[in-house]
């Protein structure tokens, strides 16, 4: 381990997200002495990076500091909670930045995770790239990226598995059918054919990689992309030509266009990137909405969770340009419809959000990375069955939300030849009643590891994790991380995440507001 500064406290939080801010609260509020360190520059995650339109299932299951987040955001406001479908940006930070000086936790930034020092099955410390040596107690994983928990040796999963993996019904690849989110038929994938009748190289952002089969497994993960927070405000900032746009990178975007002008279709520019005024102060959360969108579906996605740091950074990077360039290419293209480029006129960026990042989100929209194989790995049937759990530290209850995976290619049985067509594939969305999220899905195996919890890359399977993923359920399960690690650090022995006792951090979750069962 480095020779740096050290730092030594009781519960050391990695990651700044909206669930560790929660832990890290959490923990404080019980009594610990507690570190968060967060490798950017920001608080909050996608909650203050975009996200202002806050995913929620059954609103009776949002309690504790998830409900006073709400209750918040309302009061800045003057609204009743809910009135609107988030906070601006700014506003968020600035809540849950108020929350950690109010708690008395320090927060690190610039602080990423090199390393783990481990002994006789625990975390005694470790070293961030800055040369910082962290010792605690208990260590709390709230990062998208689940580093931490694999730098402590961790097993995790990355991406879909195989349906017979955990006999999961909507497992695996997903069935070509046609929806909102998929590629109408007859749009070409080649460059240099429009007919598809030529086999020739792809167009860009096409997956080339074959397809597996309907059910298999491909370690594929949800697409990422930026959500942008977009304004009609007076002195909204608009839109402009990257240096380094290319034109052809645009290409399947307008056979897209011509199919639906073919067909009859103008789509109005909401369609294309969700323009409902639903954030306070004139502005909208920009999201990946129909085949082609915001989300990045090349295949970029597959390599993030478990590349190295240069390699995120240009995965980043790649993200954000295709964010900039989709703006400017809906904007300014001819082959856009001039509808369509005549209403993205009236908007922009806005002038007070993002400014130290160029008025674009400071957190990519990392849907899915790494998940803990922990004590009790939560499937589809735990969902879909609402299956009673005696250790259920918080309530879930949205969705199986599997954004598109990826965007791909087939050749299609038509006569006198096959004709290869473009799918965009993975989308799924099922209703599931509210569900108990068990203790046991933040925590590593005993094996594994004693004094960690996990409580944004949970233990679930790929299907269980499209719904758990929701902010204001991390929300939740930060919160239960926080208040579990303090109770064991006052766990008879050494500090052992395993031995608390679950009545008892019951207990106090139900005290602070936390909803159990309804």
């Amino acid at each position: 381990m480095g020779s740096g500064i050290r730092s030594d406290v009781e519960v050391a939080v990695y990651g700044a997200t909206a669930s560790g801010v929660c832990a890290a609260v959490a923990a404080a509020r019980a009594g610990a002495q507690t570190l968060l360190l967060e490798p950017g520059r920001h608080v909050g995650g996608m909650v203050s990076g975009g996200l202002g339109y806050t995913d929620v299932g059954d609103s009776r299951v949002i309690g504790g500091l998830a409900a006073r987040f709400r209750r918040d955001v309302a009061e800045t406001y003057g609204v009743s909670p809910g009135a609107f479908a988030g906070p601006e940006p700014h506003v968020a930070e600035r809540i849950l930045r108020r929350w950690l000086a109010e708690a008395g936790v320090a927060v690190l930034f610039g602080e990423r995770v090199i390393a783990v020092d481990r002994a006789g099955g625990r975390i005694r410390s470790f070293e961030t790239a800055s040369g910082r040596r962290v010792t605690a107690g208990v260590f709390i994983d709230a990062s998208y990226e689940g580093d931490l928990l694999d730098l402590a040796g961790v097993p995790s999963a990355v991406g879909r598995e195989d349906r017979s993996l955990h006999g999961e019904r909507h497992a695996g690849r997903q069935e070509l059918l046609p929806g909102r989110h998929t590629m109408p038929p007859w749009v070409s994938p080649f460059r240099d054919d429009e007919t598809g009748e030529r086999p020739g190289a792809l167009l860009p952002q096409i997956k080339p990689e074959p397809m597996v089969d309907v059910g298999e497994g491909d370690g594929g993960v949800m697409s990422y992309g930026y959500r942008l927070c977009l304004t009609t405000a007076s002195d909204r900032i608009p839109f402009s030509r990257r240096d380094g746009y290319d034109p052809a990178h645009w290409e399947l975007g307008r056979r897209l266009f011509e199919h639906w002008r073919r067909s009859g279709i103008e789509p109005p520019a909401g369609r294309l990137l969700g323009l409902e005024q639903n954030l306070p102060g004139g502005k909208a959360d920009g999201n990946s909405l129909g085949p082609f969108s915001l989300s990045v579906l090349d295949g970029s996605a597959w390599e993030y969770p478990t590349a190295d740091v240069e390699r995120r950074e240009g995965i980043r990077l790649h993200h954000l340009a295709h964010a900039q360039d989709f703006l400017w290419f809906l904007s300014t293209d001819p082959a856009v419809p001039a509808s369509v480029r005549a209403e993205l006129a009236g908007w922009g960026l806005p002038a007070d959000e993002f400014a130290d990042t160029g008025h674009l989100p400071h957190q990519l929209y990392v849907r899915e990375a790494r998940r803990m194989r922990g004590e009790h790995i939560l499937t589809e049937h735990d969902l879909v069955a609402a299956a009673l759990q005696p250790d259920v530290i918080a309530m879930g209850s949205y969705h199986l939300d599997i954004r598109e995976v990826q965007r791909a290619w087939r050749f299609v049985p038509e006569h006198p030849r096959p004709i290869g067509m473009v799918f965009t594939e993975g989308y799924l969305s099922v209703a599931v009643p509210p569900y108990p999220i068990p203790y046991r899905a933040l925590l590593p195996r005993r094996e594994d590891c004693e004094n960690l919890l996990v409580s944004v890359c949970v233990s679930a399977s790929h299907v269980a994790f499209s719904s758990i993923r929701m902010e204001v359920q991390y929300q939740m399960m930060g919160q239960a991380a926080g208040v579990a690690a303090a109770l064991a650090l006052r766990t008879p022995g050494s500090p052992r995440v395993h031995g608390v006792d679950v009545a008892s951090l019951q207990s106090l979750l139900r005290d602070a507001g936390q909803v159990l069962s309804l």
